[in-house]
């Protein structure tokens, strides 16, 4: 039977999202970092009672755990509520259950996590569940690339198929074009060989091109442009990020394969994960900030409290209020399984609005002026990552970031992809030696001395661990290269992992 209801709910949901105000960037600027978080919180006490009252699976989890969702009526009540994760809630409770009224079949898609901490995940959703991702899109589109007022060609370079990346991100994209932006999609997937057939024959009728991927695929796609000889510059180039940290050397590199004019304006990584989608997304004055930390280790520790460079990003806490807990974060968002006070592991905190441009205003960098931006006075979120993806040498947290960055060094950014594997190995006589195994581009070859030592040199410099518990005599790493596309370490088609247990 037709759900009529469920009818009226969408639409309703697509009025909203079609007529709501589109402020520019610097309407919001102030201090508003307080308003945002009383806003965030009411919105996350309201979709804790409503889940609680709605989903089965939430109510059984909470008389578990002898909580009466009555009770919980202010934001320091809902701070004892129990945090849920996929262990103590998605693996005990039958998915339909964890739906809203216990139906998956209100629910019209389904997509499934990459599984690289386990077994895959089911993330079933609504077309009205990704309007509040496609806002991020809009703020990324809308402040960064002035999509509002230039017709832009959106190629997304996601994976299509059950994972979230290529059809959410398309969808999102699409939203923006029924909104009114002069936006059109094409949707080549990883498909390098059709991303550069279709390019060549649509950019020439747009003001600039916007490719969306994962960075070490994007990269990938422009250097195999240019040895094809695609004029990058002359499309206009921008470039949407997901899934990986980089440094600011990675992301100065490729816009200046790509022809950017403007790394900041002109390329943002999304904070994004399967179970919810787009968390939090850069924006230029998130960028601007990071890239003023990136080139001083020591700030960037005391802002961060590690030696290494996070995602920075801003987000709206009424769609994903975000928590700390033990240097890591949980969120609360609605969807197709309703999530709150969810822990998803990864590294990372919080830095209010106002409280980052202090910061930066202590040490005498004003990043509203340097990116002529304000974010929309929203609050900050810092990503590192989660941790099975360090491993731990004499002691010190090896983070893939860190060793990135000696990738990236001129000389040698020009000959490996970027794509690399850290591993900690024990010899005969049980020293413990850190491995690096490198990717080469295509057809190219490179000196493994070379890499070691660029790589050590950035160890020393942005990972104080790294420099004070490494004996002198074990800090060089051993550093092995293998072919593009190498079928034990680098195969295609494959979510890369950058570290081995």
């Amino acid at each position: 039977m037709i759900d009529t209801a469920r009818a009226r709910r969408v639409a309703a949901a697509f009025g909203a999202f079609l007529s709501d105000a589109q402020p520019g960037d610097d309407a919001a600027g102030g201090d508003c970092a307080g308003g945002h978080h009383a806003d965030g919180g009411r919105a996350a006490l309201e979709l804790f009672r409503r889940t609680a009252a709605t989903v089965p699976a939430y109510r059984e989890f909470l008389r578990a755990h002898g909580i009466d969702p009555a009770g919980v009526e202010s934001l320091d009540d809902f701070r004892r509520v129990p945090m849920m994760d996929k262990e103590s809630y998605h693996r005990r409770y039958p998915l339909p259950q964890r739906c809203r009224d216990g139906r998956l079949d209100g629910c019209d898609l389904v997509s499934v996590s990459s599984g690289s901490s386990g077994s895959p995940t089911i993330w079933p959703r609504t077309v009205a569940d990704e309007l509040a991702v496609a806002r991020r899109f809009e703020q990324v589109f809308r402040d960064g690339f002035q999509a509002g007022q230039r017709t832009t060609l959106a190629v997304v370079c996601f994976p299509l198929g059950t994972w979230v990346g290529g059809l959410f991100t398309t969808a999102c994209v699409r939203h923006l074009s029924a909104k009114g932006y002069p936006v059109t999609t094409v949707a080549p997937g990883n498909n390098k060989a059709e991303i550069l057939r279709v390019l060549p024959e649509l950019a020439p009728h747009f003001e600039q091109v916007v490719l969306l991927g994962y960075p070490p695929f994007l990269k990938n796609v422009i250097d195999s442009g240019l040895a094809e000889g695609i004029p990058w510059a002359d499309y206009q180039i921008k470039l949407v990020f997901a899934g990986e940290v980089f440094s600011e050397q990675w992301r100065e590199l490729v816009a200046g394969r790509a022809g950017l004019a403007d790394a900041a304006r002109g390329s943002a990584s999304l904070y994004g994960t399967a179970d919810a989608g787009v968390l939090a997304n850069e924006t230029p004055l998130s960028v601007t900030v990071r890239r003023f930390l990136a080139s001083r280790p020591a700030l960037a520790k005391e802002a961060f409290g590690e030696s290494r460079l996070p995602t920075l990003a801003q987000y709206d806490p009424a769609s994903r209020f975000f928590e700390t807990r033990a240097g890591t974060l949980l969120f609360t968002g609605d969807g197709g399984v309703p999530l709150v006070r969810y822990h998803i592991a990864d590294e990372g905190g919080l830095i209010g609005y106002q409280a980052m441009l202090d910061f930066c205003a202590r040490h005498g960098f004003d990043p509203v002026a340097a990116s002529g931006s304000t974010g929309g006075g929203l609050p900050f979120v810092f990503v590192f990552g989660r941790s099975l993806f360090t491993v731990s040498f004499y002691g010190a947290n090896v983070y893939p970031e860190n060793v990135a960055v000696g990738l990236e060094q001129p000389g040698i950014s020009d000959f490996v992809t970027g794509k690399f594997v850290l591993e900690v190995t024990e010899d005969a006589e049980g020293d413990h030696r850190l491995r690096v195994t490198v990717e080469l581009a295509p057809g190219r070859d490179g000196d493994a001395g070379h890499l070691a030592v660029s790589i050590r040199d950035q160890l020393l410099r942005l990972n104080s661990e790294y420099a004070h518990y490494v004996p002198a005599d074990r800090q060089l790493p051993q550093v092995q290269v293998r072919p593009f596309e190498d079928r034990e370490f680098f195969p295609a088609g494959v979510k890369h992992r950058y570290t081995r247990g």
